[in-house]
């Protein structure tokens, strides 16, 4: 079975998402900086990190991207029923 290893960061508004991920990639904040400040995921309190997980352990929206994306880039914001990801995958196998 397929695992990946990958961090997250979890908001509530699609408008919230498109602004950190745009403080990201400006260098306004690390991903792990902007973890902590904006994410409502507990996983925030670990830079975002998800640690390592099988294929389906997750919603179906964030295993299309963990399994199927370029590894080390920001991707998103994806949409779940808990709300918008950006994602970096940090390794798969």
């Amino acid at each position: 079975m397929a695992k990946a290893t990958a961090r997250h960061i979890l908001v509530k508004h699609i408008k919230i998402a498109n602004k950190v991920k745009e403080e990201i990639l400006s260098g306004t904040f690390t991903f792990e900086k902007a973890a902590r400040k904006y994410s409502r995921c507990s996983s925030k309190k670990e830079n975002g990190n998800l640690g390592t997980f099988c294929e389906g352990e997750m919603v179906k929206e964030f295993d299309n991207i963990v399994f199927t994306e370029e590894l080390n880039i920001l991707h998103g914001p994806i949409k779940t029923k808990f709300g918008y990801h950006l994602i970096e995958i940090m390794h798969r196998d």
